[in-house]
């Protein structure tokens, strides 16, 4: 009688445990790979992981019965760093061990990796709320003319006001306010008064920004690639260098990437290595424009006396068509090196020159110094208002190219290590502006 009532009460005892106890291999301490404790309590893998100091960039999900998967592998988007649950210590069988040891083994091989990285654009770190800059800028106070030439700027809301400057067509002031017909604005270093009926405001300006601005991209880094797609694996289209202004054809679109124009075509570049702007032709006050008048005069006196010690002559079966004096005889000196090779960041009209390098080199044979650098080419001289007025001698400004007009509709330019220094028509791509030195 005594040994049956035992019995049963350890029937009893053991359907107690076994509907309260955890499973026998979390009670040691122990998990198996694919394994999780279960109870009120319950830690994973990856828990444990995270615990031992390891950083795991993508979660690895451990289901009770199926073997461990492999890390997920590494994203250019930085992991957002969150707090790690606080969990009981606990032993890792041989199996576990073998995941964290991967762990820290992929983790080392990315540090090498890093460590390697030499090119700018190699490595793209996209934020996770990559917002188009067009979004972050305010539009809603510009005044824009809209004119044949230009409309005066006023120091009063009169036509008896004194001129202080020039809003030309297509400009863009910022509103300040509204008094009787006139509006108040700030363009450049000019503040006054422009007659309203003459300019859009409001949504009307919003409209035309797009038609009046021009998007840029300027490098920030010593030579950035271009790529065919928004995508580091992608091949390179081309290489600009640091400063380089580049049209902006497309953003938006893809993450951490826009679209923009270069000689050898259009590509994608990392808004990592970029400074995204929104470019407006502002108002010329007139001691600004009495200056430039003033500098434009000395520059020609000075550079028809240096034409004059200089000769040249063309080659390429080109040469120069319309114009004449200094404009002319740099137009002439240029064409006298096509067919010479192109080379990056080379300055040599015979041995290799890239397009900013040839333009400085060749203004440079007339005594003129120019920078060495497409984007700030750009800003030398005067602009001439497109191709439409060029004369021969000009610099017509690209998406991070220059060449030098020759007349005909045509400039002569260092393009490409594919083709070197040629003439092409000067309408084969949009110029972003035609520049005047003489």
């Amino acid at each position: 009688m005594f040994r049956k009532s035992a019995k049963i009460l350890s029937v009893i005892l053991a359907a107690a445990m076994m509907m309260t106890a955890t499973p026998l291999s979390a009670q040691a301490g122990i998990l198996s790979a694919g394994a999780s404790v279960e109870g009120p309590n319950t830690t994973t893998i990856d828990e444990v992981v995270a615990t031992s100091g390891v950083v795991v960039a993508d979660n690895i999900e451990v289901q009770k019965t199926a073997p461990v998967a492999e890390p997920a592998a590494q994203t250019e988007v930085a992991p957002e760093v969150t707090a790690e649950p606080e969990v009981k210590p606990v032993m890792l069988s041989a199996g576990a061990d073998a995941v964290k040891d991967t762990v820290i083994q992929e983790k080392e091989e990315e540090t090498q990796i890093s460590e390697l990285v030499t090119v700018e654009d190699t490595v793209d770190v996209i934020t996770e709320d990559t917002v188009s800059q067009n979004d972050l800028e305010d539009f809603s106070d510009l005044v824009i003319a809209q004119v044949n030439d230009y409309v005066n700027v006023r120091d009063i809301p009169s036509e008896e006001g004194e001129i202080l400057g020039k809003l030309y067509d297509d400009s863009v002031g910022h509103f300040i306010s509204e008094q009787n017909g006139w509006y108040e604005i700030k363009s450049g270093s000019v503040q006054g008064f422009v007659k309203a009926e003459y300019c859009v405001t409001g949504d009307e300006a919003v409209a035309l920004v797009k038609d009046v601005s021009t998007r840029i991209a300027t490098v920030t880094t010593t030579t950035l690639f271009v790529r065919e797609e928004a995508s580091t694996d992608s091949s390179v289209v081309g290489m600009v260098p640091i400063e380089d202004e580049l049209k902006v054809t497309e953003e938006g679109v893809t993450e951490g990437w826009v679209k923009v124009s270069v000689e050898e075509g259009e590509g994608y570049v990392s808004t990592e290595f970029v400074t995204l702007s929104t470019e407006f032709v502002e108002a010329e006050s007139k001691a600004e424009e009495e200056a430039r008048l003033a500098a434009e005069e000395a520059a020609r006196k000075k550079a028809n006396a240096a034409a004059k010690k200089s000769s040249g002559g063309s080659s390429g079966g080109a040469s120069v068509s319309g114009g004449s004096g200094t404009g002319g005889s740099v137009a002439s000196y240029a064409l006298q090196f096509v067919g010479n090779p192109y080379v990056y960041g080379g300055s040599s009209l015979t041995n290799g020159t890239d397009c900013s390098g040839f333009v400085m080199s060749v203004y440079a044979h007339f005594g003129v110094g120019l920078p060495h650098s497409s984007g700030a080419q750009r800003g030398c001289g005067y602009d001439v208002g497109g191709l439409g007025n060029a004369q021969p001698g000009d610099i017509v400004c690209y998406s991070g190219h220059v060449g030098i007009y020759i007349g005909g509709g045509q400039i002569v330019h260092a393009s490409t290590a594919a083709t070197g220094i040629k003439v092409s028509n000067a309408s084969y791509r949009t110029p972003l502006s035609v520049r005047r030195i003489f």
